[in-house]
């Protein structure tokens, strides 16, 4: 029971690591907090379930698909919603982000309806028997494609002159442009991956829970917010590494008091916190003036 609840952990752990990306790759480059991330997040699970239900393609074209329509609403979102606000003080683009969530949250709720609905993958999922305790090849399939995605990410910021290009932004904006970096093309292209990432996070977790409504991104997102502070907002290994302590966290705590599994894991946020204000991997960072 106790390692099937590690297993469960790891797998809810991954989706939240793949929205905790969007937050602090955006938060690294703008030190703005998206707060559409979580309606990213929410279409791209309706996106997928539309491939699937409505033109029947497999799961795999579903996500793909799914993770490229929330790519192309990330790079609206920013042109639209803040980009015009870019050299504004810093209260004007978080009202901006508040109310493009709302407005994306009313709109598919116009659309679609308020009722939730289940997602018809189409996959053969069967339960295996590892050494005494139970896994489904659903949340091995969730694992494999999140790691891959995370390490994809990893490979792109660290092996591509594009993730240069994003580190050297994220550390001195002005003297990244003086370089010769495009500063706007840099950041559009961080709303579009960490779009991306939230979209397949949207469809993985449709499909574990068998199950997508307007309202689904709110938790998964707040907890997403969570796994990037808990990490250290700004690093990417951090946002990977809160996700899964918090799933972690979450799922095991569930076991012993399941009323209370989500106390427990903002209880171990302020804890760590205490400890170490700027998250397990962040790095404080000295204002400049």
């Amino acid at each position: 029971m106790f390692f099937e609840q590690i297993i469960n952990g790891l797998t809810l752990g991954s989706t939240y690591s793949l929205i905790a990306l969007g937050y602090t790759m955006v938060y690294g480059i703008l030190e703005l907090i998206n707060f559409a991330h979580s309606e990213i997040y929410m279409i791209g699970a309706f996106i997928g379930l539309t491939m699937v239900s409505v033109y029947k393609l497999p799961f795999f074209v579903a996500l793909l698909i799914s993770m490229i329509g929330s790519c192309i609403l990330g790079i609206i979102i920013e042109k639209a919603a803040y980009k015009p606000l870019r050299k504004a003080n810093r209260i004007a683009p978080l009202i901006s982000a508040i109310g493009v969530s709302i407005f994306l949250q009313n709109a598919v709720l116009m659309i679609a309806g308020p009722q939730a609905r289940a997602f018809p993958s189409g996959l053969n999922i069967t339960t295996l028997n590892i050494g005494g305790f139970r896994i489904s090849t659903l949340q091995l399939l969730i694992l494999f494609v999140s790691i891959i995605l995370m390490v994809g990410l990893h490979f792109l910021i660290q092996k591509t002159k594009l993730g240069q290009a994003m580190r050297a932004t994220a550390q001195d904006k002005e003297a990244a442009q003086l370089m010769g970096i495009k500063i706007d093309h840099v950041i559009t292209f961080t709303f579009a991956i960490g779009s991306a990432l939230g979209g397949a996070a949207g469809v993985l977790v449709g499909v574990y829970f068998d199950s997508v409504d307007p309202m689904m991104g709110f938790f998964p997102g707040l907890k997403g917010f969570v796994a990037a502070v808990l990490g250290g907002i700004g690093s990417i290994p951090g946002a990977m590494l809160g996700g899964l302590i918090l799933g972690l966290v979450e799922m095991v705590g569930a076991v012993y008091m399941s009323r209370y599994k989500d106390a427990i894991a903002f209880a171990v946020l302020i804890f760590i916190l205490l400890l170490k204000p700027t998250g397990l991997l962040g790095r404080s960072v000295q204002e400049k003036v």
